[in-house]
């Protein structure tokens, strides 16, 4: 791999981080919306720009009959997570929601296990027991309903998100193409949220629209910068940069929306990013 490849991936993993961070910032300001007819928006638009990626690649739908159970497992998880995800949003300030999110590839190690049958280093178990232990800083679980409740669905969705990735990475080994794992994904996650849409739609504004649509855009661009971005180089060398995303969240509710992250919210930030920092470096340093 040439430095030219490393830098262009770097720069595909920032602009995901950027693409993301814009979603749930779009998600939060499209205001009190249900959070199944922002999921649902959101996901219409990704199908779109996931249809015409199959139509400029001219790739098929079809799946192999033994990718079919990681396909559904992936769009199940997947769909929960972001609905638990933009719950969350809407509920804590939006560089704690990224953050828990962010605990995904924690899960990830743990969920390999059983789903990939690959054993983690020791140093890998060591990080992620560190990492839960700062996101119980940006939980605090104080006994309050209102302020625990929304966190710890917030932690769902880094589980859902972390299982969502293991089944990626076995479609990818059984040869699934990205767009049509995008297309299947988003596809499931509209047919799931449309009753809920019908039965509880909410009237929006042009401006409440214009933010959703801005959300599935935004989402888009992360999904498929990440997907580029692992094209140019591993993720071992890249992928401690889309932790990024964080601060690029906190930066839009600082500036926008008046959130300014607690202190305790801040230490959890630099522990889980710095255990995510340090397992980076080892798996660059053991290759």
């Amino acid at each position: 791999m040439t430095k030219n490849n490393k830098l262009k991936g770097i720069i595909c993993i920032l602009l995901a981080a950027v693409g993301f961070s814009l979603m749930t910032f779009f998600v939060r300001i499209s205001g009190d919306l249900p959070t199944m007819q922002k999921a649902f928006f959101r996901n219409f638009v990704a199908m779109f720009v996931a249809i015409a990626a199959l139509l400029k690649a001219n790739v098929g739908i079809k799946v192999e009959r033994p990718s079919i159970p990681p396909l559904f497992a992936r769009c199940f998880f997947g769909t929960s997570g972001l609905i638990a995800n933009f719950y969350a949003i809407d509920r804590l300030g939006i560089a704690d929601a990224n953050m828990l999110n962010k605990l995904s590839p924690f899960f990830a190690i743990i969920l390999s296990i059983f789903i990939l049958k690959e054993y983690p280093k020791r140093v890998d178990i060591a990080a992620t027991i560190i990492a839960f232990i700062g996101a119980l800083f940006i939980i605090r679980p104080t006994g309050l309903i209102t302020e625990t409740v929304p966190a710890l669905i917030g932690l769902f969705g880094g589980f859902g998100a972390g299982t969502a990735y293991v089944c990626v990475r076995k479609l990818g080994q059984q040869g699934v193409k990205t767009p049509v794992i995008v297309f299947y994904f988003s596809f499931f996650s509209c047919v799931v949220t449309l009753p809920f849409l019908i039965t509880d739609f909410a009237p929006m504004s042009p401006s409440q629209l214009l933010c959703l649509l801005m959300a599935g855009v935004s989402a888009s661009l992360g999904q498929f910068s990440i997907t580029t971005a692992y094209k140019y180089a591993p993720a071992k060398e890249i992928s401690v940069f889309d932790y990024t995303q964080v601060v690029f969240a906190a930066i839009l509710g600082i500036i926008f929306l008046g959130e300014i992250p607690s202190i305790l919210s801040i230490a959890g930030y630099a522990i889980i990013i710095g255990v995510a920092v340090f397992r980076w470096y080892m798996n660059l340093k053991t290759e």
